[in-house]
């Protein structure tokens, strides 16, 4: 498996991914919200081409797709990750792995200091994140407890404040 850089020929195909791994089985006529965020983030909302990453097999189609866009606690420059998509026929297989070890090793050697994400803490603790409250950072909906997490990186210096995403994230 390969991770690279995600180029302009796999705009679609990426789209075409979270749509498939994020559709709604009693109505899968409608886009999902992952897709919509996906356009929004690339149209005016942070995007960082260097930590947008898609997995394929050796000489295979793109199976998979990571992205991190520019966030910020308080003014502090920060990482937001997601989404994190595999294609679902490659699900289970190592493709989601390879693609979060790559994107933090990447946002590492680019001197970032943390990647903030919301999810489900027993899969995404196995990468290091942990709760944001450990780390005196807010989520941007308190709501979210546990599930807004935070990996730090060989760039973090201790900061306290409240966590915001990229625009796009706010009209969902």
């Amino acid at each position: 498996m390969l991770v690279r850089r995600e180029q302009p020929g796999d705009v679609e195909i990426v789209r075409g991914i979270v749509a498939a791994a994020f559709a709604h089985p009693e109505a899968p006529e409608r886009v999902p919200v992952e897709v919509t965020l996906l356009d929004g983030l690339r149209a005016d909302g942070g995007w960082l081409p260097a930590l947008s990453l898609v997995a394929e097999p050796a000489g295979g189609e793109v199976m998979g797709h990571v992205v991190c866009t520019r966030g910020t606690i308080d003014k502090t420059p920060a990482l937001g990750l997601g989404p994190l998509t595999v294609r679902p026929d490659w699900q289970r297989r190592g493709v989601g792995k390879a693609l979060m070890h790559t994107v933090l090793g990447a946002a590492d050697a680019l001197g970032e200091p943390l990647v903030a994400l919301l999810g489900d803490p027993g899969y995404y603790g196995r990468y290091g994140f942990q709760p944001s409250s450990a780390y005196g950072i807010t989520p941007p909906n308190p709501l979210w407890g546990t599930y807004f997490q935070v990996r730090t990186l060989s760039a973090y210096r201790p900061c306290i404040g409240t966590f915001t995403y990229a625009e796009p994230f706010n009209r969902l």
